[in-house]
């Protein structure tokens, strides 16, 4: 299994789970060893919308239109998408040579075709539509580390989503708040932690000195910061930035009779520059903290992070009024617990809030986004787990009032 999905199931299982698969399907291939894996997900979720037609800018949580009923259905891909993943990996001239490239089809699209066919680009052929979140190539050696170079799960805030127990199910992001179509719901996302998203990187990694490791990146400076996005194209006046992101992190990973567990820090640093042809901007910056601990069948997980510039849900979303930055912070509180018949309760509550900047007006921006996840997940076979969760979301505004969403959703994810 490649690097994110082992990653992916590793935190999903320290957080909540169930059996999965440690390894894919394994070819030898000459010099190299071929692996093909991921996964298959879906789930059917029931959603009660109480909000109204009122937007509020960065909420989860949309008001429903005037069109639509306060109740609807949908059929399809949770936190994770389906995946498949192609890694390759050989050893040579003393260094460890590894490559991944993987696909995320979805499942959902409301078109009448049911595969996006007839659609115009617009939202509902979302939920066809084929990503592509890994191609990276690494080299290096367990006695001075590696390099990734490529495209790969982003460094900050990659273990706040690793240890989300929704990663196995659905969390927020359906009906009204992401669409019927989207190819996944957002998790956590957004409600506890900023997205990690899927980013263009350089990164260096040390070797593991029992148990402590560290890895600092180089990434794409195009992220969302500014961006604005008008019938699927970027508007004329889109941020732009005079310098790679930088990101890092740092963890330790302990073992000690009956107790297991990760710390970890990580952080971000971009600079911004809102419009084009202005020289003026800002620096954007974040840090986190987290703690996973497991005791026997227990488990606990706690998360905080607090930026400037950085806004909330996607890394920049939201971040400032002109060259004025908002503050933001939140977290996460997880706690499950593995019963004798091996199905993994959990149970958690996660926020996360906007400031408005200074001098800035109340307006429709939101002032936080909160959700309440209870959880099931049980294991069926060694790759297959059965899932049932309920979500109850709400995105309140700084000028009062607030939209609300219950979801209810049950089904099935597949590790190969």
């Amino acid at each position: 299994m490649n690097k994110n999905i082992k990653l992916a199931v590793a935190g999903a299982v320290l957080a909540l789970s169930a059996t999965a698969a440690n390894a894919g399907i394994i070819i030898p291939a000459g010099d190299w060893t071929l692996d093909i894996n991921g996964n298959v997900n879906g789930y059917a979720s029931f959603t009660k919308n109480k909000g109204n037609t009122a937007t509020i800018t960065g909420g989860i949580v949309a008001g429903v239109p005037q069109s639509h009923q306060d109740n609807n259905q949908t059929i399809g891909t949770g936190l994770l998408p389906a995946w498949l993943g192609f890694t390759g990996k050989t050893r040579q001239n003393d260094l460890d040579v590894e490559f991944t490239i993987s696909l995320q089809p979805g499942i959902a699209a409301n078109d009448i075709s049911g595969d996006g066919a007839f659609t115009d680009g617009t939202q509902e052929s979302d939920g066809s539509k084929i990503l592509n979140r890994q191609t990276y190539l690494s080299f290096g050696d367990k006695s001075w580390g590696s390099i990734k170079i490529g495209k790969d799960l982003g460094v900050f805030a990659s273990d706040a989503i690793l240890n989300d127990m929704t990663l196995l199910g659905v969390g927020s992001g359906v009906g009204y708040s992401g669409g019927p179509g989207t190819n996944t719901t957002n998790g956590g996302i957004g409600t506890g932690y900023i997205y990690a998203a899927w980013k263009g990187q350089i990164a260096y990694t040390t070797p593991n000195f029992n148990g402590f490791q560290a890895t600092v990146a180089i990434t794409n400076p195009n992220q969302p910061f500014g961006y604005t996005r008008v019938d699927g194209q970027l508007n004329d006046t889109a941020a732009n930035q005079d310098r790679f992101g930088l990101e890092g992190k740092a963890s330790y990973s302990f073992a000690a009779e009956a107790i297991s567990g990760k710390l970890w820090v990580s952080g971000a640093s971009y600079d911004v520059t809102p419009t084009i042809g202005s020289n003026a901007g800002y620096t954007a910056s974040v840090a986190d903290i987290g703690l996973n601990l497991n005791a026997g069948n227990a488990g606990i997980t706690g998360y905080y992070y607090k930026g400037k510039g950085v806004g909330t849900t996607l890394l920049g979303s939201n971040g400032a009024n002109g060259n004025n930055m908002r503050d933001s912070d939140g977290g996460y509180i997880q706690a499950t617990y593995k019963l004798p018949t091996a199905t993994k309760l959990g149970v958690a509550y996660g926020v996360s809030k906007l400031d408005r900047a200074s001098g800035e007006g109340a307006g429709t921006l939101v002032s936080e986004n909160n959700r309440v996840t209870v959880g099931a997940y049980h294991p069926i076979t060694k790759h297959l787990n059965l899932v049932a969760e309920y979500n109850d979301i709400e995105s309140k505004a700084h000028a009062g009032g607030s939209n609300k969403q219950e979801i209810g959703s049950v089904g099935a994810i597949l590790f190969f």
